[in-house]
Parts: structure tokens; C-alpha cells; sequence
């Protein structure tokens, strides 16, 4: 069944008083009234901490338990989601399966607007039954947080048994949601927009929920994101160095060790640390679930 809401009567669809006959406005001052309206979205987002933290929590022990996360939404927030689950595998060296999105319209409106694709709720329910099982977390992305597509989609992943997070910049009670992340950017610069304030919002904290819950899983060692997958020149450099500067070697010693290891930052850190080979090293990390400060220092 559609969602029905009074669209104009949603924050993001209401008139700024900021941007008042804009359009009569130079560069200059059109750049420097934008920028002030996006300098209010980190606040928004800051008070949020809470149920952004309620949120990292679920995606955690979704994770630890074996679950997977994936990300839904239409338009600007499918594509921010789609894009946020494309970044884990090269950040975190997770697999592909482990992060997902989906947006309404498919692969095409990756790159090209679909209309009406957001308002399929069956489709919604249809694309994430497809997807997840019990223990799974999904997160949908909804600007208004009424798209029912996204709504559709949260409701079939509670009846599988899902943990649900909604982001959207529309404070209203959402059921299908066990955590309603709303920052409250406030109307849009151009009315309506939301390309602009709610997916910086969004965008703000998707980066959070995927940092912090794979900090948490041990994919970061101290600042450094030591599961990077060296795929190209300038990352296989980057993990040189993090072994060289972690190992404590120099940095022809940290090259021996970095491809002696198979090319994986933890395992030439604990060889370097723990003066041992690539088949002790990569036990000791299985032993510790893959968390490199265990493995080093034995603490959690």
C-alpha cells in the first residue's frame, strides 16, 4: 500500500528564507550562501551521536554474528548508498557480498533518473526479501522518509528478521525502523533538493556507520586502515609505508615483508613485530579474528 504523507508539509520541502530571489544573486554570493547553509549539517548530524551509536551498535553484532548490511534507497540516497557499500571492500578488505546497496530502478538509474521507481513499495519489499536473511542489518536512506520504495523494503526486512535503520531528514516515528537517524538540516537552499543539505547529512553518516562499526570489527589498527586492499600503485605505497611505520623496519626491510606476506598489511606487521613467518603470522590473526592489536598486544 503507498505511504501517504502531505509532502509540502516536510522540512526539506518548505521555502528557505535564506535563498530569497537567489537567482538575482552574483556567483560570489550564491557560493558564499551555500556554504553557509552546508556549514549547518554537521551540527545537525552531531546531534545525532546517539542513535548513530544505537545504530553502530546493531550493525556490530549484526556483523559479528555473521550477518551481512545493506543499504537501500531511491535517487541521490540510493546512489549515496550504493556508493557507500562500494568503498568498504577497498577500505576494509571486506568481500563484496559482506556490503550491498540497492536502489530503486536498478543498475540504470546508477547513472540516470527512473521516474517513479521510488514509488514501487512491492519492489522495495521484492528487492531486499531477495537479499537478506535473519540477522542481516539493512539501512534505508530517505530524505522525506516516507519513499516507499525504501519504506517497502525496511518493512520485508523485519518480517526476515532484520536489524533496520532508517536516515532521512524527517523526524516522524518510522515502524518499520529500530533506529530513526534524523538530522534536521532544515529546508533545502533550492526547495525540495535534497541532493544537497540531507545528502550531505546522509552521506555524513554512512561514513560514520561504516567507520566506526568496522573500527569496531577490527579492520583499523590505531588510525590506520591496515585491511586496505592494495589495488593499485598509490595504495600499494600507502601499505609499504603502514608496514614500515607500524612494523618498526625500514622501508626496504617493510617491501621484503609486505610482498613475503602476500601483499597483506596485518601479516607483514606481525612478521616484522613478532619476527615470524607469513603461515604464523596469518594464524595468529585467525586466532584473534583478524584484530591486529590482539595479536600484538593481547588486548581486545
Amino acid at each position: 500500500m503507498p505511504v501517504r504523507v502531505r509532502c509540502r508539509a516536510l522540512p526539506t520541502e518548505q521555502p528557505n528564507p535564506a535563498s530569497r530571489r537567489v537567482d538575482l544573486k552574483s556567483p560570489s554570493e550564491i557560493v558564499a550562501l551555500i556554504n553557509r547553509e552546508d556549514a549547518r549539517v554537521p551540527a545537525a548530524v552531531g546531534r545525532e551521536r546517539a542513535r548513530i551509536t544505537q545504530a553502530v551498535a546493531l550493525i556490530v553484532a549484526s556483523l559479528r554474528a555473521g550477518g551481512r548490511l545493506l543499504f537501500i534507497g531511491a535517487g541521490t540516497s540510493g546512489r549515496l548508498g550504493v556508493i557507500e557499500a562500494a568503498e568498504c571492500p577497498p577500505t576494509f578488505g571486506t568481500p563484496p557480498s559482506l556490503v550491498r546497496g540497492v536502489m530503486a530502478g536498478g543498475k540504470r538509474s546508477m547513472f540516470r533518473a527512473k521516474e517513479g521507481a521510488e514509488d514501487d513499495a512491492a519492489d522495495g519489499a521484492a528487492q531486499v526479501s531477495g537479499r537478506v536473511c535473519r540477522g542481516d542489518a539493512v539501512v534505508g536512506i530517505a530524505a522525506s522518509g516516507v519513499t516507499p520504495f525504501v519504506r517497502g523494503g525496511l518493512k520485508a526486512a523485519k518480517r526476515k528478521g532484520c536489524v533496520t535503520v532508517l536516515i532521512t531528514s524527517n523526524p516522524t516515528p518510522v515502524r518499520e525502523a529500530d533506529v530513526l537517524i534524523a538530522p534536521r538540516v532544515g529546508p533545502e537552499f533550492i526547495a525540495g533538493s535534497t541532493r544537497l543539505k540531507s545528502a550531505t547529512a546522509a552521506k555524513l553518516v554512512l561514513n560514520t556507520l561504516t567507520t566506526a562499526s568496522f573500527i569496531r570489527l577490527g579492520k583499523v589498527y590505531d588510525q590506520w586502515m591496515v585491511d586496505v586492499k592494495p589495488s593499485n600503485r598509490k595504495l600499494v605505497r600507502r601499505a609499504i609505508r603502514m608496514v614500515a611505520r607500524l612494523g618498526g623496519v625500514p622501508q626496504a626491510r617493510a617491501v621484503r615483508l609486505f610482498e613475503d606476506s602476500g601483499r597483506h598489511v596485518k601479516t607483514a606487521v606481525v612478521m616484522a613485530r613478532l619476527k615470524t613467518g607469513r603461515l604464523d603470522a596469518r594464524r595468529r590473526l585467525a586466532r584473534a579474528n583478524g584484530a591486529l592489536r590482539t595479536v600484538l598486544e593481547g588486548e581486545p
